[in-house]
């Protein structure tokens, strides 16, 4: 079984994780590492991460706090598993992984993530962990969904 950590993007392995890919009927459901990065290299609330199974770079993950007058939101913002390693079993291990990074730096706090509703597969993936649609939509249109904290 994979091995799977969370690392963070350094000037190290920055490089490797901007040649992260997904495959080409992908693309439309997720911002290229670079594009992320920029955001990244912007706005220091992001915390862009490197997914590891061992020492082999296989995704990407970025989360942060949005604190806007209407509300504060924790949002893990992207999930990226590179297209040589999907079909591998990762997407379920990483999902699992991230909420628990996100809670060691935010306990007890409620996590939203956006996803476009032909995204079924992340959608599946997302409610078989206990994700939940808000009925709200993002300023792109994708369908916002939550997952509560036990408390």
């Amino acid at each position: 079984m994979s091995n799977l950590s969370l690392k963070p993007v350094t000037g190290k392995n920055r490089r490797a994780a901007e040649k992260l890919e997904v495959f080409p009927h992908q693309t439309g459901f997720i911002e290229s590492v670079a594009d992320c990065m920029k955001e990244a290299d912007q706005l220091a609330a992001w915390h862009p991460m490197c997914i590891y199974d061992n020492d082999t770079m296989i995704g990407f993950t970025m989360y942060r706090m949005i604190q806007e007058p209407a509300y504060t939101r924790l949002w893990f913002d992207r999930l990226l598993i590179d297209k040589q390693h999907q079909g591998k079993g990762y997407a379920k291990p990483a999902v699992q992984l991230i909420p628990q990074e996100i809670r060691t730096h935010y306990p007890n706090t409620d996590i939203y993530l956006s996803v476009y509703a032909e995204n079924h597969s992340a959608i599946a993936l997302y409610r078989s962990f206990g994700f939940e649609f808000t009925g709200e939509l993002d300023t792109k249109g994708e369908e916002i969904m939550i997952y509560r904290s036990a408390i």
